[in-house]
């Protein structure tokens, strides 16, 4: 009788871990293919099959030139900074047991702006070339990337050091992130205030996020960040697992929680700083992708963490893309796409949850 009952419960967990696999597996495979559809829409109006070609390297040279130099890394961008804002909010909302947790909330993204708009008016990174709509444009970028970054890494820094040194509760690391993001915009329009019109509108424009501004350079420092603390997250998953059941049950389970969250958080920021830091802001996705995917998968963080940076990848790359096609040639920011997505489909989330 009790082997048919191990019996019976290990198959309903093969079932269990089966359907749960089978959904990531299948929104990777959308991810694919949606990047295959990103290459290949726009002015050149290339087929999948001439992307897979250029991609495999048996397109002619102008193919892929376009390809290989101009959408592969802005795809490529889509990829990493949705999969590492959405694993890095992922990872907030369990560490602070606070379902709005992410990078925006914590006045990341607020402290990377200033660092940005003290470097292009202390240092004159942003310049005009003409009245077009290219008009402004950043003419030091890796002074306002340095700026931003470490904009971003303070923020980060004040509050872990305020949890720590006060023994803060998680909902007040909250308060305390809101806080600094107040302050940290209110920095950014004091700047600007005593800014040129042209540095004005340098600022306005590295807030847009915008994913045309990576190269191969800047995505493999988003990738040697990304990589390795994603996986990181992906040998700690039994921990979160055990901190979702609040800190006295891990505790008791051999989780040091302090240490955890304390260094989650860090390496949490680490990620949406140096996304923020390359690319501008990119609101919504640490927010709602995480969501989504407790809504389709449960809360179980061993396949959470990395459903969390498949739909992540999946919405920041579909935001681009309606983005650059949607009123072409222009091309919007996608932090306004992922806005305009995000916003709706995150209040649908909490009013479906709390009629439930």
């Amino acid at each position: 009788m009790e082997e048919n009952v191990a019996v019976s419960a290990t198959d309903a967990y093969r079932v269990y871990a089966r359907r749960k696999t089978l959904v990531i597996t299948l929104l990777a495979l959308g991810v694919a293919g949606l990047a295959v559809l990103a290459m290949g829409l726009g002015s050149a109006g290339l087929s999948p099959l001439q992307v897979i070609r250029a991609i495999l390297g048996r397109a002619d040279a102008t193919v892929s030139r376009i390809v290989l130099h101009i959408r592969l890394p802005r795809v490529l961008a889509a990829l990493l900074a949705g999969a590492a804002l959405s694993l890095s909010g992922c990872v907030m909302q369990n560490l602070l047991v606070n379902p709005l947790a992410s990078d925006y909330t914590l006045g990341i993204s607020q402290g990377a702006a200033f660092g940005a708009a003290v470097a292009i008016v202390a240092f004159g990174a942003g310049s005009t070339q003409s009245t077009t709509v290219d008009a402004v444009w950043i003419n030091n970028p890796y002074v306002v990337t340095l700026f931003a970054f470490l904009g971003a890494i303070l923020t980060t820094l004040i509050v872990l050091g305020m949890a720590r040194a006060r023994g803060m509760t998680p909902e007040a690391m909250i308060l305390a992130g809101i806080a600094m993001g107040a302050l940290f915009s209110a920095g950014t329009i004091v700047t600007q205030y005593f800014a040129s019109d042209v540095q004005v509108a340098s600022i306005v424009f590295w807030t847009f996020g915008d994913l045309g501004r990576s190269s191969w350079k800047e995505l493999a420092i988003i990738a040697g960040v990304t990589l390795p603390v994603s996986a990181f997250f992906v040998a700690q998953r039994w921990s979160l697992n055990a901190m979702a059941t609040g800190d006295e049950t891990a505790r008791t389970l051999g989780v040091n929680v302090t240490r955890l969250r304390l260094s989650g958080m860090f390496l949490a920021a680490l990620l949406a700083a140096v996304c923020v830091a390359f690319l501008g802001i990119i609101a919504f996705v640490g927010l709602v992708a995480p969501h989504l995917m407790r809504r389709l998968i449960g809360g179980d963080y061993r396949f959470l963490v990395p459903g969390s940076a498949v739909a992540g990848a999946f919405l920041l790359l579909a935001a681009d893309t309606v983005g650059r096609n949607v009123v072409a040639p222009v091309v919007l920011p996608v932090g306004a796409i992922t806005s305009f997505m995000g916003a709706p489909l995150f209040i649908y989330l909490l009013v479906r949850g709390y009629r439930r």
